[in-house]
């Protein structure tokens, strides 16, 4: 299970985030002009955060065994004030705010002039269940990945060369994933050279890139012709599998994706936790490319 030192790292970190959060959202919110009361809940934000992202590390597939059986039973000193299971949930969908905000200011990466991008499909249910799925009805769409056709959405993520998650967004599975690329927030902390699969190739969107010092590079499909490329590019289109681990962990070990949702705003709650439990990876898929300078000299004939 969670080692004790692990949940004290994520609690601490996430208490100081809530600690500058909470003054801030109080400052900014908007009164009806009457008095109401403060009361304090039982749960803090900083531990409903918390044990929400504990479960996406834990391993326990079920979020109701983990906190009746784990947390309840074996980690009455770290939360002595635990409240009921379904009270709990009500808790975890209301912090979704300060869990997106933490995802966003805390657990994000550096760029170091070389990243990766990519989706994933993050299905809603099976496609046998489609028509009986109500919980993203009118929500969800369908989309094909290389896997064949799913009901649900897609999850575009950009890492760096180390496997820290740079950014993020969701769309529908409908979406190409071409389309995030050509918003401004969602490259606006990327430098240098982005690496790409076949399904991002367009000349358009590359000369985009290009105009705002943006180089994505990515391989070629079999009917086109040859493009000269260095070989620092070659060898790194080469690593861009380190990306696909990255959403293989997210999905089969962050359980950023599972089929047990009862509601939109379970489903968001799942899948930013997961993100976050990730940033919290000791090791992280990464790759090691170092550049050496050679002063031997080329001889030609």
């Amino acid at each position: 299970m969670i080692s004790k030192d692990k949940i004290t790292e994520i609690f601490c970190s996430i208490d100081d985030f809530c600690t500058v959060y909470e003054p801030a959202l109080r400052k900014r919110q908007v009164t009806s002009g009457k008095k109401t009361r403060n009361r304090k809940f039982t749960m803090s934000t900083s531990e409903v955060v918390t044990i929400t992202v504990l479960f996406h590390i834990s391993g326990i597939r079920t979020f109701k065994h983990f906190y009746i059986l784990y947390v309840q039973q074996q980690l009455q000193n770290e939360f002595p004030k635990t409240v009921s299971y379904n009270r709990f949930v009500e808790l975890m969908q209301s912090n979704l705010l300060p869990l997106a905000l933490y995802l966003k200011t805390c657990c994000l990466g550096e760029c170091t002039g070389i990243s990766f991008v990519d989706s994933t499909p993050i299905r809603a249910c099976k496609n046998k269940r489609i028509k009986n799925n109500k919980v993203f009805k009118n929500i969800a769409t369908m989309g094909k990945s290389t896997m064949g056709w799913f009901y649900g959405f897609k999850l575009h993520i950009i890492v760096n060369d180390k496997g820290e998650l740079l950014d993020f967004i969701i769309t529908q599975a409908n979406v190409d994933d071409r389309t995030p690329l050509k918003t401004d927030n969602f490259l606006k902390k990327i430098f240098g050279k982005l690496y790409a699969d076949k399904g991002y190739i367009s000349k358009d969107l590359t000369a985009m890139l290009f105009d705002q010092g943006l180089h994505l590079v990515t391989s070629i499909k079999n009917n086109m012709k040859n493009v000269l490329m260095t070989m620092k590019d070659k060898i790194l289109l080469r690593k861009r599998s380190v990306i696909e681990t990255i959403n293989d962990q997210l999905k089969n070990i962050a359980q950023a994706e599972h089929s047990r949702h009862r509601s939109f705003g379970n489903f968001i709650t799942n899948l930013i936790a997961s993100l976050i439990a990730y940033s919290f990876q000791e090791k992280k898929p990464a790759i090691k490319f170092e550049t050496y300078k050679s002063e031997q000299l080329a001889l030609f004939f």
